[in-house]
């Protein structure tokens, strides 16, 4: 996670309008050439022992965490807004350049590039007028920070109240993270950060109460306004009209530790497998199997890249308690054996 320091207050207006970009570019992180980086972020001590930078905590599954920076915030809100440039002051505790994690949200619309951001063992390519948002709890990876421009803005959970966060779509984390705006939506996402920015830079006007109820709804009418993006394709549509596909999506992230089996979930979820078969194709272009097999992939990449946990208990972990079974499964999916994928993060 990175937590984000204060930039200034310059306005985050940039020229409006432009044509879509091309699609998502996207590689498996086992293609890429290894660094000899600590991947969970931490400092090393002449003994070579793990030192966690100050102000992170560590939650039961030993992987550390980067809170949100309140401290950085102007009057203390649970927000930040600011821009992205050569100049900008990032936190000095957070090893931006190497695979990280938040427990905060970060949107950046960016002015400039193109950069190559990692979230969750996937790359993205954002170049001018495009967004990236990060929810919290996705692992991620800056490229060089000096190709950055544009405005960022950090929030912390809570911030908002929970009818907000649900007509927004904080956590849905089926949808992209990578957003490519039409002109017309690009520029009333522009508009509405650099009216968000304004009121959070203006700190006089207002008691700090109003000034933190106005900085809420300048922030909703933003966030309303990327979730419609968001959720603006047709594949996006028909994930969230998909009832069977919802409950499916719901029922493995809460039980893909324990259960890999297609026929379980449809049993426990009340329909056919050739029902469940369905839903998931059209909603994701892959079979049941394949979906479950994805987030059990995902959650091992994250324990190997954050923890110090033997090979073992992270099988063990996403429900192989055999590790010659979870090793031969990792292969398979990601390329790479366990080992192998740890080492090419440190």
């Amino acid at each position: 996670m990175s937590a984000f320091g204060e930039s200034g207050t310059t306005t985050a207006g940039q020229t409006a309008g432009r044509t879509a970009g091309p699609s998502r570019r996207e590689r498996d992180m086992a293609d890429r050439t290894p660094t000899p980086r600590d991947a969970e972020g931490t400092s090393r001590t002449s003994e070579g022992t793990s030192r966690a930078p100050e102000g992170t905590s560590r939650d039961g599954d030993g992987i550390k965490t980067f809170p949100f920076p309140v401290d950085r915030s102007l009057s203390g809100v649970g927000m930040q807004v600011g821009r992205m440039d050569p100049d900008r002051t990032w936190h000095p505790d957070v090893p931006l350049e190497r695979v990280h994690r938040i427990d905060f949200h970060v949107v950046m619309l960016f002015g400039g590039g193109p950069v190559t951001h990692m979230i969750d063992f996937a790359e993205y390519e954002a170049s001018d007028g495009d967004v990236l948002w990060i929810r919290p709890g996705q692992v991620h990876r800056f490229s060089r920070t000096a190709g950055y421009r544009g405005t960022v803005l950090t929030m912390q959970p809570g911030f908002l109240p929970r009818a907000t966060v649900e007509a927004t779509g904080l956590y849905r984390y089926d949808l992209p993270p990578l957003l490519r705006p039409d002109t017309a939506q690009l520029a009333a996402l522009r508009n509405s950060l650099d009216q968000l920015e304004r009121e959070y830079t203006d700190t006089e006007t207002l008691p700090l109460s109003l000034h933190t109820a106005v900085l809420r709804h300048s922030l909703t009418a933003f966030l309303l306004r990327l979730a419609h993006l968001a959720a603006g394709t047709a594949e996006a549509e028909r994930r969230r009209a998909d009832t069977t596909f919802t409950r499916f999506r719901d029922a493995v992230e809460k039980g893909f530790a324990a259960n890999h089996s297609v026929s379980a979930y449809a049993d426990a979820l009340g329909y056919s497998r050739r029902t469940l078969v369905r839903a998931v194709r059209a909603a994701t272009g892959e079979t049941p199997k394949g979906f479950i097999d994805k987030r059990v992939v995902l959650e091992a990449k994250r324990l190997l890249a954050h923890t110090d946990m033997p090979i073992g208990r992270v099988g063990a972990a996403v429900g192989f308690p055999d590790a010659a079974n979870f090793s031969k499964f990792f292969h398979l999916h990601a390329g790479v054996t366990p080992v192998g994928f740890r080492a090419e993060l440190r």
